[in-house]
């Protein structure tokens, strides 16, 4: 990955909701990024030695004691910087300006016009929209320094300073309702930053065949698949480079979907060429699982049993040093394990958070630097069939985390059975393929209903549809009426225990895609 690497951009996280977002549409023009903490010091960065650094907003204020400690010697490294929000707030109290709080600051859409004799602002529209989120703003721009920008509230809106090394804007450019946003980013990538786009899918690839044939050299690995699109990526990878010292395991933890674990196996054996074997483990996982409600707890035992399981096996098959895994960037952060220490805990991944710290395999992960979509472009580039590359996302812990409340084997059938009625008519109708995700939840709730001149007291499902980039935030999916009356229709009459249907319109943030 080191060769990847170089020439990458820093982003110093100060705590933004669109720090990673940032990461993201640096990512989209073939330039890798990585999100480091506030508190990262000069020597870091110079060891990284890259091309450019963006400095995040966040909710703090330059001029206030609490605010996030920094190194300020790094605003003085001989690379261009990016200050957003927060940043263009660090790069004005740094030089010798003042920021001020602001008299009830601006947020959501704003409209500001373009100085149009900068690098910064080719091919820029003189005047757009942008999204704005900011309470301080500048009252005194520093020394040698240009305003570029203004909000028709007459706020500065973007700086440049001589030598046009430092930009800093008061708007968030990563955000998609800035209109502009992608053509500011290029044009300090590639115009200011002079990057090259050397994170393609193609150079992925080579650089995880060389490390992984570095570190595991001859010996065995034991790789843990789903059948969903990262661990059949990452399966792919690693069969590549070992082939038959690649040992597959499909864990059926009882929570999959309906059919799942065959189709898995005949997708990957067949399909692929994979060496991949099934192991029933139900019994035990519904066993650990009996009474637990809170969805932390479900998914610390299923990562633990997930764990517990390869253990055993792996000593029932022989000797394996490593353990393969599909686990994602945004896995890492939401598990509160990325490179910032500002990270919080969303929630555990059972490839993540779940791991006891007494792991006696050596965790081999290829993908944990991608985004959903990258893997994705990575599984193209390896002519993965599509089918297996574009199936929506699903979590490790399976139904466990749509299933609200105690887990059972009558709950996961009805599910089983909604889930697919679900997903088998957005793929007849040509729905699929337009959203990001789809599932339906089973709630531990029961409602009167009226079925065949009786009354019925049955399960509450709901349906959750998003459309998202990367997973990091996701918008509830406008799902045609007729589409989301016929799903209804069909699952009341065909599943046995279920009499009212719902669809959930919450978007990411404020809520999560999953359920739990």
């Amino acid at each position: 990955m080191d060769n990847l690497k170089k020439g990458s951009v820093l982003i110093l996280d100060f705590g933004s909701q669109y720090t990673q977002l940032i990461a993201r549409r640096v990512r989209e023009n073939y330039v890798f990024s990585e999100v480091l903490p506030p508190n990262t010091t000069l020597k870091t960065i110079m060891r990284i030695n890259p091309k450019a650094i963006i400095l995040s907003g966040g909710p703090s204020s330059v001029f206030l004691k609490d605010a996030p400690i920094f190194d300020k010697n790094i605003l003085s490294l001989d690379i261009p910087i990016l200050g957003i929000c927060y940043g263009l707030h660090l790069l004005v109290h740094h030089n010798g300006g003042k920021v001020s709080p602001g008299l009830g600051g601006e947020y959501g859409f704003a409209e500001v016009t373009f100085s149009k004799t900068h690098g910064i602002t080719k091919n820029m529209s003189p005047k757009s929209k942008v999204w704005m989120s900011h309470m301080d703003q500048v009252t005194s721009v520093p020394e040698n320094w240009e305003v570029i920008s203004r909000s028709s509230n007459g706020v500065i809106a973007a700086l440049i300073n001589k030598d046009q090394s430092r930009i800093a804007t008061q708007f968030h450019p990563e955000v998609s309702h800035t209109e502009e946003g992608e053509a500011l980013l290029k044009n300090f990538l590639f115009i200011i930053a002079k990057c090259e786009k050397n994170w393609t899918p193609n150079n992925f690839i080579d650089e995880q065949i060389k490390r992984i044939n570095t570190e595991i050299k001859k010996d065995n690995i034991i790789v843990g698949v789903s059948g969903g699109v990262d661990s059949t990526v990452m399966a792919c990878i690693i069969n590549n480079v070992v082939g038959k010292r690649c040992y597959a395991v499909l864990i059926d933890h009882g929570l999959l979907r309906k059919d799942e674990a065959k189709q898995c196996v005949d997708s990957l054996r067949d399909g692929l060429g994979i060496n991949i074997h099934l192991y029933d483990e139900s019994e035990i996982f519904f066993s650990r699982l009996k009474g637990v409600v809170e969805p932390e707890k479900k998914r610390k035992i299923i990562g633990d049993q997930f764990i517990q399981s390869f253990d055993r096996i792996a000593d029932e098959i022989g000797e394996y040093k490593f353990l393969g895994q599909g686990t994602l960037y945004p896995d890492l952060i939401e598990s509160g394990v990325s490179a910032s220490n500002s990270s919080h805990l969303i929630k555990s991944h059972h490839n993540v958070g779940g791991l006891p710290k007494n792991l006696k395999f050596k965790l081999i992960e290829p993908l944990k630097d991608l985004f959903k979509d990258e893997v994705r472009a990575v599984g193209r580039e390896l002519n993965i069939p599509n089918e297996l590359i574009s199936r929506h996302p699903f979590p490790g812990p399976g139904l466990g985390v749509r299933i609200i409340g105690e887990i059972t084997r009558e709950r996961v059938s009805i599910l089983q059975n909604a889930d697919s009625i679900f997903i088998q008519i957005l793929k007849d109708t040509g729905e699929y393929e337009n959203i990001w995700q789809a599932f339906a939840v089973l709630i531990p709730v029961k409602t009167v209903g009226v079925m065949g001149d009786q009354r019925t007291y049955e399960n509450l499902v709901a349906l959750r549809a998003v459309t998202s980039v990367d997973g990091m935030t996701a918008d509830w999916y406008k799902m045609p009426f007729e589409i989301l009356s016929l799903v209804s229709n069909q699952i009341v009459n065909n599943v046995k225990g279920v009499n009212r249907v719902v669809y959930d319109i919450t978007s990411k943030p404020p809520g999560t895609i999953e359920w739990e």
